[in-house]
């Protein structure tokens, strides 16, 4: 039994916004059961909720945005990825500004934030979404799909031109406990002459050295590092968890991706729409979640990474 959640009592932070370089304040207060995830700009004359599900979906360039009549809110993958990695179903989300607070460049601050006050359940069980046949997308670079398992899993590949990064896998038995100690402290990361020439278009004006690993052609420029040898393809996994959860719903199924982002998962949850035969809805799942174990590269995922990366 998944009983839904919801924080106990209003919680609030502040950083700066990855794309304004501006000051913005977040708080997240209590949601009845069944609400779901809802953002609110206070910022604006009239205060525009925005529920965070596929439909809301406006924008996946650089990041997922969701909107609804004129109002939109950017960069929410990292919150949602920290909601679904603490379990929590339901809840309003206030900002002061078009984007959420970028904090350290993962979903680390986050999930404090939430452990500090607490979660509690609803007395009503989550809604489960169950994979029953395989769906997949892909585009000109990269390849997601979803197949049949017994609990949520992700694997993921990621292959870049660069010495430092190269290519990584990675794999991942979803649970609150693997969330917090294996995914949600990778940083979101970017290269030197990118960031310099988003910043010469207005955008990225917040990204920093504080709030991501930033690389040269060579190497790595933060004096700290990465926090592991893995931090690149594990903060894929984590902007993943948060744009599924945009389905409204935990999956159970294995995720598969190779090269996938914002975009391509954005289409995957649209894909799983289109198809009810490949689904089932249900409120009670008996399989409990494993502990998490990289697998060894003869596992059946890493041979379907291996086949579509080829």
């Amino acid at each position: 039994m998944y009983l839904q959640r919801t924080v106990k009592q209003t919680i609030e932070c502040s950083s700066i916004g990855l794309h304004s370089g501006r000051k913005v304040t977040m708080k997240i207060r209590p949601a009845d059961v069944d609400q779901g995830i809802t953002f609110v700009r206070t910022d604006l004359p009239e205060y525009q909720a925005i529920k965070a599900d596929i439909t809301s979906v406006c924008d996946t360039t650089l990041a997922t945005t969701i909107g609804s009549n004129g109002s939109a809110v950017s960069t929410v993958e990292h919150l949602m990825s920290a909601f679904s990695g603490m379990g929590v179903d339901n809840a309003v989300v206030e900002v002061n500004a078009p984007e959420v607070p970028i904090m350290d460049g993962s979903a680390l601050p986050f999930v404090n934030l939430l452990k500090s006050v607490g979660t509690r359940p609803q007395g009503k069980c989550k809604k489960l979404l169950v994979i029953k046949k395989a769906i997949s997308v892909e585009d000109e670079s990269g390849t997601a799909m979803l197949l049949p398992a017994a609990e949520f899993k992700i694997t993921y590949k990621i292959d870049f031109k660069h010495p430092v990064i190269g290519q990584q896998s990675y794999h991942l038995t979803f649970s609150d406990v693997n969330y917090e100690t294996e995914i949600c402290a990778a940083r979101t990361f970017g290269f030197l002459k990118d960031v310099e020439y988003l910043q010469a278009k207005g955008l990225a004006l917040g990204g920093s050295l504080k709030n991501a690993i930033v690389l040269n052609d060579q190497k790595i420029i933060n004096k700290e590092g990465l926090r592991c040898p893995e931090e690149f393809v594990k903060h894929k996994i984590l902007d993943a968890i948060g744009d599924l959860s945009l389905l409204g719903m935990p999956i159970i199924g294995h995720f598969i991706a190779y090269k996938s982002g914002h975009r391509l998962n954005n289409r995957l949850l649209r894909e799983i729409l289109a198809h009810e035969e490949c689904w089932s809805i249900v409120r009670h799942f008996p399989k409990e979640a494993h502990v998490i174990s990289p697998l060894p590269l003869n596992v059946p995922a890493f041979r379907v990474l291996d086949a579509i990366s080829a």
